[in-house]
């Protein structure tokens, strides 16, 4: 982590933003490389991430929808083809520049096929019932053995960027009781950790991963989540019912993604850096299997990425793809790509941000606004709210400029520079040279169409 900020560095001290997904070794993208069948196809798609300014996926070691990709079969015995799958997928991606968020276990798919799952008692493994997964002491010992194997085989490579001990942790696998989650972190936490200090002096960053909606039955977990002293990072998965899962327009997500990430950051330590690390269309591509129509996907992608920037999110949240066939667009990819290029403006390894999305003033309500900041830099998102894109739209409406002016507090006095970024071409429409006094910042912009992305940053 930035020593000093929110946010991520590399070993040489240089800014870096997780900017990516999620992906899994049966999907298009990957699913060439097991058994070796199309290693030119993965690493030709790698480097075309690379190319569009992905630096991070978020990977299960074993996938479970199916009965062929068990890293363990029986418990304690390890797969050569998934071995040698996750050797080769290490090495390219360290080729690339890539690096992994990795999480144990694929427990969304573990849990409704957990019958033919090795850790079940049915297939001889330690594990009784889902509500044991976390306590069980047979369970918790195979856990460690699996997390010991993963560190000590992979712990070296510089394509790990972090653990994610346990994939949408639950009180229901701890006999819904949220106090023994508290527990089994600092358990797994300390027990990664002396594997890797004992093969390598050093140690990978540590986050768990929970479904947001459980918070809303278990409040308590969201401290154990965003304050665990033994986590580095807090990561959540966005799936809010109303907008989220199931979007009819391109608005309602983008603002339900700024108000999740600033009542994230409102309970987490001023220093822990936070991301949305799953979120997608679940319910309209799981329930209602529908594939959301692609240049409409492409917008609600594009903004709740942008949303979660500038609210304070680290990069801009890894999608969950919920298409057919299962991999994100190339307007996605666009969109990263955009991202990407724009995060170069701001020195984020001193950016110790908080939210201003409620604190920003617009002079023009046919627009809202998504912010942070410090005393020296900020990030703003305006986004047209007035005629917003629908599911049924055929085509883009075409939103006539309007020139608003908004006000800034928390910046000291000083020059800025206000670098004006256009989120669809993924290039700089200029800037702006702005003073601020005693009074909260002001920006005068001339012509905002659809959306305008601001990257504020003060003068030597």
């Amino acid at each position: 982590m930035a020593p000093a900020a929110p946010y991520f560095v590399t070993e040489t001290g240089q800014n870096w933003t997780p900017i990516g997904q999620n992906d899994a070794l049966t999907w298009p993208d990957l699913a060439g490389l097991f058994c070796r069948r199309n290693v030119a196809a993965v690493e030709g798609h790698l480097a075309w991430l690379a190319a569009h300014g992905v630096t991070c996926l978020r990977l299960m070691l074993e996938y479970c929808q199916t009965e062929h990709r068990y890293l363990e079969r029986p418990v304690g015995r390890f797969q050569p083809n998934m071995v040698r799958f996750w050797d080769d997928l290490f090495a390219l991606c360290a080729r690339y520049g890539l690096r992994v968020l990795l999480t144990p276990y694929d427990t969304f798919w573990m849990a409704r096929r957990w019958r033919y799952h090795p850790y079940s008692r049915a297939q001889g493994g330690p594990g009784t019932r889902r509500s044991q997964w976390l306590s069980c002491p047979r369970m918790r010992q195979a856990i460690k053995d699996r997390l010991s194997f993963a560190a000590e085989r992979w712990g070296s490579s510089g394509a790990l960027f972090a653990w994610d001990l346990w994939n949408e942790i639950d009180p229901a696998h701890a006999g819904k009781r949220p106090e023994a989650l508290t527990e089994f972190i600092s358990d797994l936490s300390a027990h990664v950790r002396a594997v890797e200090l004992r093969c390598f002096g050093r140690t990978h960053l540590q986050t768990v991963s929970v479904f947001g909606p459980v918070l809303g039955h278990y409040p308590t977990v969201a401290e154990v989540v965003f304050q665990h002293p033994q986590l580095d990072f807090a990561t959540t998965h966005f799936y809010e019912a109303a907008t989220i899962n199931n979007p009819k327009d391109t608005l309602g997500p983008a603002r339900a993604t700024g108000a999740l990430v600033r009542e994230a950051l409102a309970q987490l330590p001023a220093a822990r850096p936070f991301f949305d690390s799953e979120h997608g269309p679940i319910y309209t591509f799981n329930n209602r299997h529908r594939t959301l129509p692609e240049a409409f996907d492409d917008e609600y992608f594009r903004h709740m990425q942008w949303a979660h920037l500038a609210s304070g999110g680290a990069g801009g949240g890894l999608r969950w793809p919920y298409r057919q066939p299962h991999v994100l667009t190339h307007g996605m990819r666009a969109a990263q790509r955009s991202l990407a290029a724009f995060t170069e403006l701001l020195d984020w390894k001193h950016f110790q941000r908080r939210n201003l999305s409620h604190e920003v003033a617009i002079s023009s309500p046919a627009f809202a606004a998504f912010a942070c900041g410090d005393t020296r830099q900020a990030v703003v998102w305006l986004l047209r709210q007035d005629r917003p894109t629908t599911r049924n739209s055929t085509r883009r409406r075409a939103l006539p400029p309007r020139a608003i002016q908004l006000t800034l507090p928390g910046l000291a006095p000083g020059a800025y520079r206000v670098h004006l970024w256009n989120t669809v071409a993924g290039t700089a429409g200029g800037h702006l040279l702005v003073q601020a006094g005693a009074e909260p910042l002001r920006i005068d912009l001339p012509a905002v169409g659809a959306d305008l992305a601001l990257a504020i940053v003060a003068e030597g």
